[in-house]
């Protein structure tokens, strides 16, 4: 049990680490129930009780001080916690300024200030708080109930703690990115060697790891690849390529992620998302193309008006409920088609051509639509291209697919920066077995990918 526990705390640590590196954007924030919610009540309820009781005490004749001093004690701590090494001179003013010693002799003789207290509390959190607490802090200046003030002052520190730990963060992702992929490869080492010997193998290194394990993003690729009828042997780089490639249309459902890919998984299936929503997208704008000709279709601003409608309809919905939202992209877009028609001056649509319209766009729901077929493949092969760490940005779009241009770049910016991490992490394990099953007489040489 104890083993069990020491490595799942390895793992959330590398977990970690893998985020701050691959995510620019990660950050602590703050947790906040629905307000209906039964951990909401609870805290709400049992945040109540305290305060109330903290109320009670200082009211009564003489006060009691207790809970008063606790909660000092934390405050003192919390702010200390805040102070960077160079702020010596700062702490020692903190000591003498809140001096637990004294507080409590204060307290007995009923002489505790609890008003200035709060004030020094107030100045250095001031001093101490990033620039967007600074309003946050000022407000408290006004509270003049104690008890609503401390509550205030425990909220605000709770903020304060998060943004140390965020530029904390931020500055060590620097550090973090120049050592990820050592760090994240000697954590995986550690947890491969943990494994029970039957699912690892006599050889514990590289080739060695079970295939069942690793679970690699080829699985079930190297057979096709390799099959009896095939001309040539793929390169092993080529074949993990294209199990890169194949994680655009995984089934998670049906099979579970890869090992190595479960920290990027809710990346990469919302690539995957973003992927299936810019096929629709384009399929879209092109069979409009072709139904209304080129004299509408490069009109100002029309082209922008169908992707804006056809976006917002698709927003966050998975593939499986591309149908329904076919249906309403036809009605929109057939609207959005008869007032440029109008506007232009063109003729409108004969019933015909309206029911033409509507029909192609609804029949790229089909899984064998002919043109929804083509832009997938054709963004697949674009995306493909911007799997290697050279890739640039340079790559002509296929045909199709300039009105999707600058999302897919984005998207190709994000799944390549995705897949070249994780080549450079677990590469070696990769390779080891690729060469084993693709290259099975190769003279050793190839090292890398």
């Amino acid at each position: 049990m104890a083993e069990l526990l020491e490595t799942a705390q390895e793992v959330s640590k590398m977990t970690i680490a893998h985020e701050i590196v691959v995510n620019r954007d990660f950050k602590l924030q703050e947790v906040n129930f629905s307000p209906n919610s039964l951990e909401s009540r609870v805290k709400e309820t049992l945040h109540k009780a305290f305060w109330d009781s903290l109320k009670e005490q200082l009211s009564a004749s003489p006060p009691d001080y207790t809970h008063v001093i606790q909660l000092l004690q934390e405050i003192k701590e919390t702010i200390l916690s805040l102070l960077l090494p160079r702020h010596s001179r700062l702490r020692g003013q903190i000591e003498e300024a809140l001096d637990m010693e004294l507080i409590r002799q204060e307290a007995e003789h009923g002489a505790l200030d609890i008003p200035n207290l709060t004030m020094y509390i107030l100045g250095t959190m001031a001093m101490l708080c990033a620039p967007v607490r600074d309003e946050e802090v000022q407000r408290l200046r006004g509270v003049t109930d104690p008890v609503q003030l401390l509550r205030e002052i425990f909220r605000v520190l709770d903020l304060m703690k998060m943004d140390m730990v965020n530029f904390t963060i931020q500055s060590l992702r620097p550090h973090l990115q120049d050592h990820s992929v050592q760090y994240e490869q000697k954590k995986f080492q550690e947890l491969l060697a943990k494994l029970p010997s039957e699912c690892v193998g006599k050889e514990r290194e590289g080739a060695g790891v079970c295939w069942v394990i690793i679970k690699i993003p080829i699985q079930g690729l190297i057979i096709l690849s390799t099959n009896a009828g095939s001309s040539s042997t793929p390169s092993p780089m080529s074949v993990l390529n294209q199990g890169y490639m194949n994680l655009l249309r995984w089934e998670p459902a049906i099979e579970k992620y890869p090992e190595t890919l479960l920290m990027d998984q809710a990346r990469l299936q919302e690539v995957q998302l973003q992927v299936n929503q810019l096929t629709i997208l384009a399929a879209v704008l092109l069979v409009s193309s072709s139904v209304c000709g080129s004299a509408l279709f490069s009109s100002p601003g029309f082209v922008d008006r169908l992707k804006r409608v056809t976006k917002a309809l698709l927003e966050g919905l998975p593939h499986t409920r591309f149908r329904e939202a076919l249906l309403d992209i036809s009605n929109h877009v057939h609207q959005e088609v008869s007032e440029s028609l109008l506007q232009l001056g063109y003729p409108a649509f004969t019933s015909d051509k309206s029911a033409s319209l509507k029909g192609q766009i609804r029949s790229i729901a089909e899984d064998d639509n002919a043109v929804r077929s083509v832009i997938e493949q054709r963004i697949h092969s674009f995306l493909s291209l911007h799997l290697s760490p050279s890739a640039q940005n340079s790559h002509s779009l296929p045909k199709g697919l300039a009105p999707i241009q600058e999302e897919l770049l984005e998207v190709s910016h994000r799944f390549g920066s995705v897949i070249h991490h994780n080549r450079q992490v677990y590469g070696p394990y990769y390779l080891a077995i690729l060469k084993k099953v693709v290259l099975p007489g190769a003279e050793p040489g190839i090292d890398s990918f």
